[in-house]
């Protein structure tokens, strides 16, 4: 596994491959917290192990101000006085042109997924609903409590061919009375993907939010490179 970070298309990338860049076959897109952008090898190489044989490239992607650059619409602070902006338009105009990039650099590539966690789930989702880029979505604890999701996704038909959806089985625990609606959402989600007919998977996994986000999402890109081509 070889890592390193660059500027691709205006946004500070870290790529972490398990080969040259001719043989790289499928591309995995994440956007992460700037801080946390070199320090996903872990995650990297719970994939690679959990899909032996499968080359692919993980292009975590920097994320500045969260809560504005992800979220799909303006929406009132849930915690503290941090407002949602409505900056996903714009995060997902940059990863595509991005995408364009990796596209000549990456040759080989037959499959393209976005995945992320939390707020960077829903955008995951937000993104395959609205954009036909992408061949799997990895929406691992997403925020599907965010307000007007539900409304949203039940008007419109998932465009990736493969959803994967987990989340903590103590997230719906929470002491606050927005977040803690997330494990009735994520049913209805994963019963609206079901009902249009998309591959589609809900995995509970032990602890709270905050528990394991790398092995969590290494994990769900795993369930997407698993699942067949087309």
């Amino acid at each position: 596994m070889t890592h390193f970070t660059l500027t691709l298309a205006g946004r500070r990338c870290c790529l972490y491959q398990t080969a040259p860049d001719d043989a790289v076959e499928a591309l995995a897109l994440q956007c992460a917290d700037s801080r946390e952008l070199e320090a996903l090898s872990p995650q990297a190489e719970a994939m690679a192990a959990a899909v032996p044989g499968v080359e692919f490239a993980l292009v975590a992607v920097a994320v500045e101000d969260w809560s504005r650059e992800l979220s799909p619409w303006e929406a009132e602070a849930v915690y503290g006085d941090e407002a949602f902006g409505s900056g996903a338009a714009d995060t997902l105009r940059a990863l595509r042109a991005l995408l364009s990039v990796l596209r000549r650099r990456f040759p080989g590539v037959r499959r393209v997924l976005l995945g992320g966690y939390s707020l960077a789930g829903l955008f995951a989702l937000w993104a395959g609903y609205v954009c036909g880029d992408f061949d799997g979505v990895a929406a691992v604890s997403p925020s599907v409590w965010f307000p007007g999701w539900l409304p949203f996704a039940q008007e419109r038909a998932m465009r990736a061919g493969a959803v994967y959806l987990s989340l903590g089985d103590r997230e719906e625990r929470a002491k606050n009375p927005v977040t803690r609606r997330v494990g009735e959402c994520i049913r209805a989600q994963r019963e609206l993907l079901a009902a249009q007919g998309a591959a589609c998977t809900l995995e509970w996994n032990p602890g709270g939010h905050f528990k394991d986000a790398d092995l969590r999402t290494a994990k769900g890109f795993a369930w997407l490179l698993r699942q067949p081509e087309g």
